[in-house]
């Protein structure tokens, strides 16, 4: 096969052009059989057509149905092999993006004023950004107190899949949240060559409730590197109690959704801030926003060669013959008339 030139896609299609002989000799070898009864020992072979009812010009008629026949089976099976020649080679193309997913697990996730929970709401966000990521590498960080690389950046979306039922708040110890140290393990994951040229991202899934020194210092300093923070809030503004954890005074500690301060944090980050519902407009949104700050630059060492396929070219005389062959005028035709 010339891989630059005239090729089938699918060459083992042509193996079906061997009928065609296969059924010529077994019609040249029947005809006499078919012909030959009692009559044929007493008359000569020249006077059978005539003592048996056939006549030439019928003969002629089959054969050129015969013919027609097997120039349509030749032309289908042509088609079938794929045909092709001439080819364009295109460059295979990925989003420049890198993105670390800062998951909250502190307790107040477990908060139900989102159902069925609200670290239970963030994973299935996670589920969904894994599931409408178009190619861009992922990593995730587990914070509450103390922050944990999950996973590092990758294309391996499944990977990340079967990690996440394993991340819950009985991994915590300590109540609260520290974002900073999350920020920080999350900026140490991001190449430090430039030449990949590749945008940089944090996706923070949080109900917020950070009292922190230094937080806008820190993300004020990401953003000087280039790193966008945005922000996907999981809670209500009416909040509720967090489970097991109690005031000084005996009383039930609320946590609410503080959109105020999560959406400043987006603006100071230079990021997009959601709110999360039940539907995957809101991680839709931010991954939009992704990819449209990341320019796609080109895959090196792996072009695409997109050939021209002709499979339609036998495929207009097949059909003209089949019409030929089942047409008003065909012998098929004037037979059921």
């Amino acid at each position: 096969m010339n891989a630059t030139g005239f090729h089938f896609a699918q060459p083992h299609w042509l193996w079906l052009l061997l009928l065609i002989p296969a059924v010529l000799a077994w019609l040249r070898w029947s005809q006499p059989l078919r012909r030959r009864g009692k009559e044929y020992l007493y008359a000569d072979a020249e006077l059978l057509p005539h003592l048996t009812g056939e006549v030439t010009g019928k003969q002629q008629r089959n054969w050129k149905v015969l013919i027609a026949w097997s120039t349509t089976w030749a032309l289908l099976v042509v088609a079938m092999a794929g045909p092709r020649w001439d080819y364009e080679r295109i460059s295979a193309f990925q989003p420049a993006a890198e993105l670390v997913v800062l998951l909250d697990i502190s307790a107040s996730m477990n908060i139900q004023d989102v159902r069925p929970s609200r670290l239970a709401r963030a994973k299935q966000e996670i589920q969904d950004l894994l599931r409408l990521n178009p190619g861009i590498r992922i990593g995730l960080v587990a914070f509450a107190t103390v922050a944990h690389v999950v996973a590092p950046l990758t294309k391996d979306m499944e990977t990340l899949r079967r990690v996440l039922p394993t991340l819950s708040t009985d991994l915590v110890r300590l109540p609260g949240s520290r974002l900073v140290n999350a920020l920080d393990k999350a900026g140490m994951l991001f190449a430090e060559d430039d030449s990949r040229r590749t945008t940089r991202h944090l996706l923070l899934i949080t109900d917020g409730d950070f009292d922190e020194p230094g937080l806008q210092e820190k993300i004020r300093e990401l953003r000087e590197k280039g790193i966008h923070l945005h922000v996907l809030g999981v809670g209500t503004e009416g909040g509720g109690p967090v489970p097991y954890i109690t005031a000084p005074g005996g009383q039930a500690v609320i946590s609410r959704l503080n959109r105020f301060e999560l959406q400043q944090m987006a603006d100071l980050g230079d990021g997009l801030f959601q709110v999360a519902d039940y539907h995957d407009r809101d991680i839709g949104a931010i991954l939009e926003a992704i990819l449209e700050d990341a320019d796609n630059v080109r895959v090196k060492g792996q072009p695409t060669r997109i050939w021209n396929e002709r499979f339609y070219l036998p495929l207009i005389p097949a059909v003209l013959l089949v019409l030929y062959l089942f047409g008003p005028l065909s012998r098929y035709a004037r037979g059921a008339s």
